[in-house]
């Protein structure tokens, strides 16, 4: 049997809750109620539902959980830059590609206009800017690691220049190793480190931050095989897997960060869901990075639209990460997330005074 302890009732702050509030990965986002799901050979079998009053008594692997979902997560050092976690972060996406699905060839044969967007990302506050060479869109072609390299190297080199805090977006180990010495601090690897089979030795030996994502496939495909019993509990189960093989490989655990893989092997139906129960996701101990910019489910939700009139999808998602506290949002319009995340923190810097002027009881 396998336990899961799932936030259902978030909360602005504890006062709204008289006290009895979770922070949850000591971040801006709060849960006043909680359900106790139990699983046996992939099925749900039982699903209680607790106050933080009521919670005692809990089975040791929901125990476990409940001490990860109030764990403040280390920050991510990058170089001589630090990422603080216990507030939300944007990242911004720079692909050096011909094929990306939303920008592909725009930055790849022009430094000058590569360099500008990167410039004005960090300008408009990302705190990180993550560099990809080969789309990962569904269909999209294999490409050469030295191919890969020729793409990212370059970027991740201005980017150095300027100051950035560099994410490669990878999954070959070549390319880690020579981001990494052209100044990238982190590997975000699609694949969890699975599809090269250096990948796991070469992101321990690092001593880089890691971005593990769920994706079904394995080899060149990655949407492929996305079969789930419960897409929520199977996703959960799979990055625990993962985060345990990169520990176990010598990572350490301060430095991983989970990603549930929006749009990656999955329906709508379980992009929806698994938006709906990111809150759960921090019951596995690891800051949280998604990834829901210009995604083809918001065309499918607004009547096929383009992606690059998806900003209003983007910005609705990016909040529902934010409600349930993820750390770590990647986008491609930077300055207008960053202003929904100043917003956003705003009214929750605000709702943590809102009942300050109240008698006591």
């Amino acid at each position: 049997m396998t336990f899961y302890l799932r936030p259902i009732a978030l909360a602005e702050s504890p006062q709204s809750e008289e006290g009895e509030a979770v922070r949850l990965a000591g971040g801006m986002a709060y849960a006043s109620r909680f359900a106790l799901i139990e699983r046996r050979e992939g099925r749900i079998v039982s699903r209680e539902r607790f106050s933080v009053r009521e919670i005692r008594n809990l089975p040791e692997e929901a125990q476990v959980q409940w001490e990860a979902l109030k764990q403040t997560p280390a920050p991510l050092q990058c170089g001589a830059r630090t990422i603080r976690l216990d507030q939300p972060q944007v990242v911004g996406i720079l692909n050096v590609t011909p094929d990306s699905f939303s920008d592909g060839g725009q930055f790849l044969d022009d430094p000058q206009v590569a360099n500008a967007h990167s410039a004005a990302m960090l300008e408009a506050g990302a705190a990180m800017i993550d560099v990809g060479g080969e789309s990962t869109r569904p269909g999209a072609a294999a490409v050469w690691e030295g191919d890969e390299i020729k793409r990212v190297i370059p970027a991740v080199e201005r980017l150095a220049a300027m100051g950035a805090a560099i994410s490669i977006d990878t999954r070959r180990a070549a390319v880690m190793e020579a981001a990494l010495a052209a100044g990238a601090q982190v590997i975000n690897d699609v694949s969890a480190l699975r599809h090269d089979p250096r990948s796991l030795e070469t992101a321990a030996r690092s001593g880089a931050p890691v971005v593990l994502m769920h994706a079904p496939g394995e080899g060149e495909d990655l949407h492929s095989g996305g079969a789930y019993q419960d897409v929520v509990l199977d996703v959960f189960d799979w990055l625990a897997a993962r985060r345990n093989a990169a520990i176990a490989a010598g990572v350490g655990r301060e430095k991983i960060v989970l990603d549930p893989g929006i749009g990656f092997g999955k329906s709508i139906a379980d992009n929806l869901a698994l938006l709906n129960a990111l809150p759960l996701f921090h019951a596995l101990g690891q800051p949280l990075m998604v990834g829901v910019s210009r995604k083809r489910m918001i065309g499918a939700l607004s009547n096929e639209a383009p992606a690059h009139e998806r900003l209003g999808g983007s910005l609705t998602l990016a909040l529902k990460a934010l409600d349930a506290g993820v750390q770590l949002l990647r986008v491609h319009d930077v300055a207008e997330t960053v202003q929904a995340v100043r917003v956003w923190r705003g009214l929750r810097d605000a709702a943590l005074t809102d009942f300050a002027q109240l008698p006591p009881l």
